[in-house]
């Protein structure tokens, strides 16, 4: 399900009790799009979606390997499953947001990025 993103028109009420009316028309641009709810599988699973201006945005529908930035440098670690997330359904759905904790060979790591927008899952080592 779409969402729709009112852009924000408070004003100051100038207390005349005069009923407020419509700032304008829903606008196209303005319709967010569906949860691209990623999944933890074996291998990676993308689509490709037209973005405004015909530009191609990448939504990742399952997610294997996370990007990890340790002392070291950047791995690409396998996710083994979520660990915590806002949602406790998403965690018994395996099922990767930005603040999630997903288990890996290393430990814990922490999802720093939007993961159903970048197309890649990003995140740093929990201690």
């Amino acid at each position: 399900m779409q969402q729709y993103h009112r852009p924000s028109n408070k004003k100051v009420v100038a207390g005349t009790g005069g009923r407020t009316r419509k700032f304008r028309d829903k606008k196209v641009a303005h319709v967010g799009g569906a949860f691209s709810s990623t999944k933890v599988s074996d291998k990676n699973v993308s689509a490709v979606r037209r973005a405004r201006g015909g530009n191609p945005r990448i939504r990742l529908k399952k997610a294997s390997k996370v990007n990890v930035v340790t002392a070291k440098g950047t791995e690409s670690l396998p996710i083994l499953k979520v660990l915590e997330s806002h949602n406790p359904e998403y965690v018994r759905m395996n099922i990767v947001t930005k603040g999630a904790v997903v288990e890996t060979k290393s430990g814990k790591v922490k999802i720093t990025n939007r993961v159903g927008q970048d197309g890649v899952v990003n995140g740093v080592l929990v201690k």
